[in-house]
């Protein structure tokens, strides 16, 4: 049996099988109805019949054509391009130059954006010669058959986050096999250091992850060490900076309502309006830095996790939003850090921004401004801890 067939039910797809997948996404309405939504929110809301007419028109004329993966590839990258000329004030990246071309790599980076963080890594890497990235993506978010779609079209692997007991331990064996064949296939891999987003700002690996990763060789013949696994790997830290996240009123609101109600419940559109948020909001300023490969120090998974996270923190780039939020945080609460005037930072370019900010802040709800301050101040507390 052909090794792929065991990652059948989680791979992406194959460009054997993208003519098949495009047939399908044109015969489904509910398919065109989202895009609509999505792509034309006014007039879907008003005159649905006819967003969804002009959808389908549209994207039968792209997706016809339409014949492999670098084919898929090529349409997202003009259309996440459009969406970079419109949401951000430029996208810049660090550290890309260092990593070798020779070998493939899996991608830990910190979370904030369900789609952009791993299409911003993908599409510098395409750029820089690096080739696109697989992605993990958890089943949370393919509850419709034409998300699967979608996403497997687009080098999405699929994370079964919603399983228990010994199914969850065979899927995490399944997941963790997949990821080594991968990067031994010289397929470059992405993955979120945790599950979910960081809706606090706080970026910590989850050491869970990294045992995850060793599970396919501690069950094998070769029974390697974690260490042994993780370096096999050549992980490489990355760091995603949004000057402005769309969603920080809605991350806010759910710190909210877990700190009064003990729980959030999401609704059936929530995931997506994260997605849509995420990307058509304004961001500002945009940075990635891809940072060293990790060789872990030793056995133990927490330690590791620390190095990872050492290195996303520090090489997390710091906006006038951030400061601006850790200095009302600060003159509130003296006892988190320094006074800003004592940090080395330009203060031109903050007092810059800081009438945008405050147009900002002011439009957040009063119970939900301490979440909103935190969300954007803790990345500023973190990095002057280490």
């Amino acid at each position: 049996m052909d090794i792929m067939e065991n990652f059948d039910d989680i791979r992406p797809y194959s460009d054997a099988e993208v003519t098949g997948v495009i047939g399908r996404l044109l015969k489904n309405d509910e398919f065109f109805e989202a895009i609509a939504k999505f792509q034309l929110p006014r007039l879907s809301n008003w005159v649905p019949w006819l967003a969804k007419k002009l959808v389908k028109r549209s994207l039968r004329k792209k997706l016809s054509g339409i014949k492999s993966i670098d084919d898929v590839q090529d349409v997202i990258v003009v259309f996440l391009e459009r969406i970079l000329q419109t949401t951000t004030s430029g996208l810049n990246e660090s550290g890309l130059n260092e990593i070798s071309q020779n070998t493939s790599h899996l991608f830990i980076s910190n979370h904030r954006d369900i789609v952009m963080d791993p299409a911003l890594v993908s599409y510098l890497l395409q750029h820089s010669v690096h080739g696109t990235v697989q992605i993990a993506i958890g089943d949370n978010l393919l509850k419709k058959e034409y998300v699967s779609d979608l996403m497997r079209l687009n080098k999405s692997f699929i994370v079964k986050r919603s399983l228990q007991g010994r199914d969850k331990l065979l899927a995490s064996k399944q997941l963790s096999q997949y990821i080594h064949y991968s990067i031994d296939k010289r397929n470059n891999v992405w993955i979120a250091q945790r599950e979910g987003r960081a809706k606090n700002g706080i970026d910590q690996t989850d050491p869970t992850i990294l045992k995850m990763l060793h599970i396919a060789n501690r069950d094998s013949m070769q029974k390697m060490t974690l260490k042994e696994s993780i370096d096999k790997l050549r992980i490489v830290p990355v760091s995603i900076s949004y000057e402005y996240d769309p969603c920080a009123e809605m991350k806010a609101r759910e710190l909210y309502e877990v700190d009064k109600n003990g729980r959030f419940e999401k609704n059936k559109r929530s995931d997506i309006t994260s997605i849509s948020k995420g990307m058509n909001g304004e961001k500002g300023a945009v940075h990635v830095n891809f940072g060293t490969e990790i060789i872990a120090i030793d056995n133990d998974p927490i330690n590791i996790a620390q190095q990872i996270d050492e290195q996303i923190v520090q090489n997390y780039k710091l906006y006038p939003s951030n400061y601006l939020a850790y200095e009302k945080l600060q003159i509130a609460d003296p006892s988190i850090g320094s006074e800003l005037k004592e940090m080395n930072v330009d203060f031109k370019l903050i007092e810059q921004k800081r009438t945008e900010f405050e147009h900002i802040y002011e439009q957040i709800n009063e119970e939900l401004k301490p979440y909103f301050l935190r969300m954007y101040a803790n990345p500023v507390i973190n990095k002057f801890q280490y």
